[in-house]
This record gives C-alpha cells, structure tokens and sequence, in this order.
C-alpha cells in the first residue's frame, strides 16, 4: 500500500490592516464581494467571515462606549441622591 500525499498549499496568515482594508472595500459598496476577493486573491467567504467580524467588532466597542456614557451617568445620579440626603437632613433639624 501507498500512502498518497496531498501537497495542500500553506495557509496564508494576513495581518489585521490588510482584512481592515479589505472591508473597508466592501464597505465603501463601489465593488461585489467575489470582485474585491479575486483582487485580493483571497476567497469570497474569507472576505464575508472577515466583514462579519468586523461588524461584531463594532458592536462591541459600541456597546463598552454605552457602557461607560452610563457608568458615568449613574455616577453623577448617585452624587445627587446624596446631596439630596443631606438637605433632607439638614432641613429635617431647622423644623
């Protein structure tokens, strides 16, 4: 018996600014996916996982700015429920 082997071609690891460029065609909607992927000489699902994850990314970094914007508005919330339980205090005694 003899073992057939199969000479795959290397898989080819692409930076982060060369998948955010490729999105960024995409997004910019002047070119179709199978167009921007044979330019790149990349497939076409590769070029939908990268979008994909690209609009995950988004929402995430949307969803910590919400997150601090409340944050901080719980903080001031807070200061201000406390201001008030002083006055209340404070008003309380002068009756």
């Amino acid at each position: 018996m003899s073992k057939k082997q199969t000479s795959a071609a290397p898989r080819r690891h692409y930076d982060d600014q060369f998948k955010a460029d490729a999105v960024q065609l995409l997004e910019n909607g002047q070119r179709s996916v199978p167009d921007v992927a044979k330019s790149l000489g990349v497939s076409a699902n590769m070029l939908y996982r990268w979008r994909d994850l690209a609009k995950a990314d988004k929402g995430q970094v949307t969803n910590q700015a919400e997150l601090v914007q409340l944050r901080e508005q719980l903080r001031r919330t807070e200061q201000e429920r406390d201001i008030l339980k002083k006055a209340l205090s404070i008003f309380s005694r002068m009756t």
